[in-house]
């Protein structure tokens, strides 16, 4: 699929220049920072050295008052609390740092993650009665929450009191609950709006040891927010950024046993993670047991104390995975064969596939990789109970939630972001919403909109890839969303040694520039087209990239990552 590069400009190329010179880096350097919105000495202070002294007050949270005085009292006076989450990487996050927290605090405190399969996303009646049934008296729903009106009036029923962390986007009615902290609710004025959910609870301990005068007691718990805040795709900006790196920086120097031993699984290098190998490898060992069992697997193992207890869990989450991926693929390919066979190459602006016999627990996976294949808003169906549910995912700048909310009468329910989202639909209206779908989405789209984007950072050449150079942009970690790897554009690139193809599908070759000397390995994944036209002689091209640091028998070196090709002609 062609892809088109936008080489980002700059709004005063005068005042980049100036703050690169003042901060002794490149030119470079200063363009990307400024299109990162640091455009100040002060604002790349606190870029390049973000501490945790930089983190908001608590308190500037609507509803922080109220939630840290009510769960004093319950934890004073030994109220049973049951902590709700969800059944992803952020909401066992948030359930663990909750959990671990109040046991910490000798309260008396229980927690429940929701079935995917039977119960779907959010807070349940079932889980409602759940907490009745134990003699809570307070339920703190974590990651979730924010539309669970009816939820939250039938818990008030039975004299069971509510508190909301969650950081999706509200509806037009608020749940009753006796408090909500959300930085997206209306009239919040915290200065942060895109917390992840584990993010929102450390900001609920944090205000509760503020009050109590136990200001460290929340840092322990960073490792937790830094893990749900790469997994859950957050912004990597102001608090994220903080948070991650902070929780990164704690992970690779003390890992609690239950991370430690997903490392291990995972054959990564202790000491040395990322918020990169957070997304690839970490995410998906918690998430599968939440997507082919049960999720209480991972807060058993992210709250374990005990080593032994922790590889037997962490096995369990690698074994559920292997599962996932099995059915990932043949979920996959069923639905590649149904495009196929229903449109042919006349593939519609979406995507809305709907099945009866799809894993629930893997079709949100499937619904990305579609759209990196077809580039296409899509919806993937299932059947449970008797109705369709699925997962929702889209296109850059595009707003899912949005194009939903106007079919919001065609739907039992729906929820999420402009990127992702659930929703549930009657079976006798699948046909009638996707149309409605299709031609809402059809007619906000325009044709820029249709084809992926690589936003370029510079245009450079070798001679600019420095080891200085290198090591100014491995301080711009961690990257992730708002705050990704810089995209570099490099022209007349040449091949000096034979490509390779590995797996039959990833691209290893060696690159050099006409008129320098330097040289570089660069890998392309998933690019057996290119591989073929560059072994077929045309080996002098485009190259859009980022730069990754590499290692190989303890020896690091600068590794280029091919996002795209581009031939002459």
């Amino acid at each position: 699929m062609q892809k088109i590069w936008d080489l980002r400009s700059l709004p005063d190329e005068q005042k980049s220049a100036e703050l690169a010179e003042l901060l002794h880096v490149p030119p470079v350097i200063g363009k990307i920072l400024f299109l990162r919105n640091v455009r100040s000495y002060q604002e790349a202070r606190v870029f390049f050295r973000p501490t945790l002294e930089d983190l908001h007050d608590p308190f500037l949270m609507s509803g922080m008052e109220t939630a840290t005085m009510r769960i004093i009292d319950a934890i004073t006076s030994k109220e049973k609390i049951l902590v709700y989450g969800d059944y992803d990487v952020d909401g066992t996050c948030s359930t663990s740092l909750l959990y671990l927290f109040f046991k910490r605090m000798d309260a008396n405190v229980d927690y429940y993650i929701p079935n995917r399969l039977k119960e779907g996303y959010g807070v349940s009646i079932s889980g409602i009665d759940y907490a009745v049934s134990t003699g809570a008296s307070l339920l703190i729903t974590v990651d979730c929450g924010i539309t669970a009106v009816e939820e939250t009036a039938y818990a008030n029923s039975k004299g069971l009191q509510v508190i909301i962390c969650d950081h999706h986007q509200p509806k037009e009615v608020l749940p009753d609950a006796l408090a909500v902290l959300d930085p997206l609710k209306p009239g919040c004025e915290y200065p942060f709006k895109y917390l992840s959910g584990a993010g929102v609870a450390f900001k609920l301990v944090q205000g509760i040891c503020k009050r109590i005068g136990k200001k460290e007691y929340p840092m322990e718990y960073l490792d937790l927010v830094a893990l749900a805040g790469a997994a859950d795709i957050v912004p990597l900006v102001d608090e994220n950024r903080i948070l991650v790196k902070e929780g990164l920086a704690q992970i690779n120097n003390s890992p609690r046993p239950g991370i430690r031993a997903l490392i291990e699984n995972a054959r990564l290098e202790p000491g040395k993670m990322t918020s990169g190998q957070v997304v690839f490898t970490i995410a998906p060992r918690i998430n599968a047991v939440g997507r082919m069992s049960d999720a209480k697997t991972a807060v058993e193992l992210l709250i374990t104390e005990d080593n032994a207890k922790a590889r037997e869990l962490a096995s369990i989450l690698e074994e559920e995975n292997r599962q996932r991926r099995k059915i990932d693929e043949d979920t996959l390919t069923r639905a590649v064969n149904m495009l196929d066979s229903e449109y042919g190459d006349n593939i519609p602006d979406t995507l809305v596939l709907h099945n009866n016999e799809w894993h629930p627990g893997v079709i949100g996976i499937v619904a990305s990789r579609l759209v990196e294949k077809y580039y296409k808003p899509t919806i993937m169906l299932t059947t449970i109970d008797g109705v369709a549910k699925g997962s929702a995912r889209s296109i850059s700048k595009f707003n899912i939630y949005e194009a939903l909310k106007e079919c919001e009468d065609l739907l039992l329910h729906f929820g999420g972001h402009e990127a992702a989202a659930g929703l549930a639909v009657e079976l006798d209206k699948v046909d009638e919403f996707r149309k409605k779908f299709n031609d809402i989405v059809s007619g906000k789209l325009n044709g820029s909109d249709t084809s992926p984007t690589i936003d370029v950072d510079a245009k450079i050449s070798f001679e600019d890839l420095t080891p200085k150079f290198m090591r100014l942009i491995e301080q711009f970690a961690p990257f992730g969303p708002a705050n990704m790897r810089p995209t570099f554009w490099l022209e007349n690139v040449t091949v000096k040694d034979n490509p390779r193809l590995i797996k039959e599908k990833h691209l290893i070759m060696t690159v050099a520039q006409k008129g320098t000397d330097k040289v570089f390995d660069a890998v392309g994944f998933n690019m057996p087209e290119y591989y073929r036209r560059i072994f077929k002689g045309e080996r002098v091209f485009d190259l859009a990239f980022t730069i990754d640091i590499a290692s190989n028998y303890s020896r690091s070196f600068a590794q280029l990552k091919i996002k795209d090709i581009r031939f002459p002609g």
